[in-house]
């Protein structure tokens, strides 16, 4: 009876208590408490200013309730009495009620009557409570700015903060611009640099991609009904890919697999990397062509289609896949020193002192050209104009269109390598008797010689040693013809004085000297990233192509390395053994060591000489 009669009073005296909150509280909360059920994403027309960032309505990162911390408070709170629990709910009433102002001065008062283990308590739940979504809260445009200025290992890691952040890392904006970074470049942050792939793709792109993240809050919506796991692609907008001048058109959202899309550019960048890595550590799997019945004196290659010429007289065409020879190409007296292929024709010189015009597709003979009065050794061609070197000691330049000849004399010795740079109309051009020339072909006449090397030169080939794509040429290389392209700001030669040697082509001056090959070289290749050079001494070398440094050593080859090819995933080599040696980087998969494909061990070695600085087509030695 007590018992009942005490917990009637104190039933009385907190709802009395109640009452007198009420009264208290009530004008407050009336007065400050904002409007609760604004929906989000909804942009009213007075937006409601009491808001601060965290707590706005419309706003995506609005940090969710704490599952754990909110049941360790209901815990604690049903521990207490009723009074007390209502007690507490007043004050958190009233403070979140409560605009900036007044809630801290409720917080400084609070704190002023802490004691140190509460402010420990306050210090330890602030860690977690300070952190924000910033990605979520910042607009589309910003956060892919903030993404694109990390490194792949940490893009990588922020992809599995959340759903939100993987689809913002996962992006083709984000991607494209890493890709753009690394491909046939080296990175000045990351040392990296990543092999080529389809550079109309990369330029056409670049465009839609800047102007799809400057837009993407417009299409948020849309993308936000797409399931995470799928990654927009560079090619979400129509655009010609062949011609490389799309333009942006509406941006296709689609379902499932109805709609044929290319692929992601993060997707591209992996397969760059992976053969990046095999490149760096050697892995490989290597074919040998065999089919020869004598030295193999030059080649080219392009995805599918090898082409090989022989002192045995013929070109051989090979299936790069299969390894099988498709056609033999005979016509040829004499030893096969130099060819070069397209798309619709192969070109051949001989010993014999012929050019042949072939139609490699069939085998047919097309044109033979009684080109020199010596044997031919190095030739190359564009669209409208074929050069070829001889033993004659001359340069000729042929015009597809009006069948002329021009012959361009200086050269004391044979004429080992012949090279066009189509955009300033020159042509370079490397002899026994140790020189290189550059020749200007409006005037027919010589406008640079190059000396330094001590042996004969056998290659000549313009390098990139810039970073910049696209750099501007210097227009003051042609002082009389301001709007003139200038030739190639560097070329590389090698010779028979077992070195290489890269020039600067505005002062004919050498600037750096390879060393590495003891005996001659015959032949190089190069792009952006790397050197390769095949020798004398049966080896072939892999260089950094900026700093000069030799990265890897190739043996395997009885005889001298004749001829060396290069792409951004293959390797090939030509030698005096009469065979053909392929080395794929990119099918070597995870390997643990490389290995050929046809069950042997090609022996790749890590060399680095001492050395100073540092495309494609083949010298070859002496008949």
């Amino acid at each position: 009876m007590e018992d009942h009669v005490f917990g009637k009073a104190n039933a009385g005296i907190s709802e009395g208590r109640v009452e007198s909150v009420k009264r208290d509280v009530a004008p407050f909360l009336s007065k400050h408490i904002p409007e609760l059920h604004t929906p989000q994403n909804t942009q009213t027309f007075k937006p409601n200013t009491k808001y601060c960032y965290r707590h706005r309505p419309d706003l995506k990162c609005r940090r969710q309730a704490d599952e754990l911390l909110m049941g360790q408070l209901q815990k604690g709170m049903d521990k207490l009495p009723p009074t007390d629990q209502q007690a507490i709910t007043h004050v958190w009433n009233l403070f979140s009620a409560a605009p900036a102002p007044q809630r801290n001065l409720m917080l400084q008062g609070i704190l002023s009557q802490c004691c140190f283990p509460q402010l420990s308590l306050i210090s330890n739940s602030l860690r977690d409570l300070i952190r924000i979504d910033f990605l979520t809260a910042l607009p589309t445009e910003i956060s892919f700015k903030i993404l694109s200025y990390l490194d792949t290992t940490s893009l990588c890691k922020a992809a599995q903060v959340s759903q939100r952040w993987r689809m913002l890392a996962d992006d083709d904006v984000v991607w494209h611009r890493m890709c753009e970074q690394h491909i046939d470049r080296k990175c000045t942050e990351c040392g990296w640099g990543l092999p080529l792939l389809e550079r109309k793709r990369l330029r056409a792109t670049k465009r839609q991609i800047q102007l799809r993240a400057s837009n993407f809050s417009r299409i948020t919506e849309a993308t936000d009904n797409l399931s995470i796991g799928r990654k927009r692609r560079a090619d979400d907008f129509d655009m010609d890919s062949e011609s490389g001048s799309g333009t942006p058109s509406k941006l296709r959202i689609t379902e499932g697999d109805s709609t044929t899309r290319s692929r992601p550019w993060k997707e591209i960048y992996e397969e760059r990397w992976r053969v990046e890595c095999n490149w760096r550590r050697g892995r490989c799997n290597m074919k040998v062509f065999k089919g020869h019945t004598n030295g193999v004196m030059c080649l080219q290659f392009d995805d599918n289609i090898l082409a090989t010429g022989s002192y045995d007289t013929t070109v051989k065409i090979w299936d790069i896949e299969t390894g099988e020879c498709l056609r033999t190409l005979s016509g040829h007296q004499f030893g096969v020193r130099a060819l070069m292929f397209d798309e619709s024709k192969l070109i051949s010189g001989s010993m014999d002192k012929t050019l042949k015009i072939w139609n490699w597709r069939n085998g047919e003979c097309l044109r033979t050209i009684n080109a020199h009065t010596d044997g031919v050794v190095a030739l190359h061609f564009d669209e409208k104009l074929l050069v070829s070197g001889s033993v004659d000691k001359t340069v000729k330049v042929w015009n597809f269109e009006d069948s002329s000849c021009t012959v361009l004399r200086g050269h004391s010795d044979w004429v080992n390598a012949v090279r066009i740079h189509t955009a300033s109309r020159t042509v370079f051009s490397a002899s026994d008797d140790t020189e290189i020339r550059l020749w200007d072909l409006d005037t027919k006449s010589c406008i640079r010689v190059f000396k330094g090397h001590v042996g004969q030169v056998q290659q000549v080939l313009p390098i990139q040693v810039s970073d910049r794509e696209d750099e501007e040429e210097d227009s003051g290389f042609f002082p009389e013809t301001p709007g003139r392209p200038s030739p190639p700001a560097n070329i590389i030669t090698s010779g028979l004085d077992c070195t290489m040697k890269v020039w600067d082509v505005k002062t004919g001056k050498c600037t750096g000297t390879l060393f590495g090959h003891v005996e001659g070289v015959w032949g190089i290749a190069a792009d952006s990233l790397r050197l390769v050079s095949g020798g004398q001494d049966r080896m072939v070398k892999v260089w950094d192509v900026k700093t000069g440094k030799c990265r890897r050593t190739i043996t395997g080859h009885s005889g001298p390395v004749t001829c060396v090819g290069l792409s951004d995933s293959k390797l090939v080599t030509g030698s005096e053994d009469s065979e053909i040696r392929l080395y794929d980087f990119k099918s070597a998969g995870d390997v643990s060591e490389a290995q050929t494909g046809w069950g042997e061990h090609p022996a790749l070695t890590d060399y680095e000489p001492s050395s100073s600085r540092s495309t494609s087509h083949a010298g070859s030695p002496g008949p």
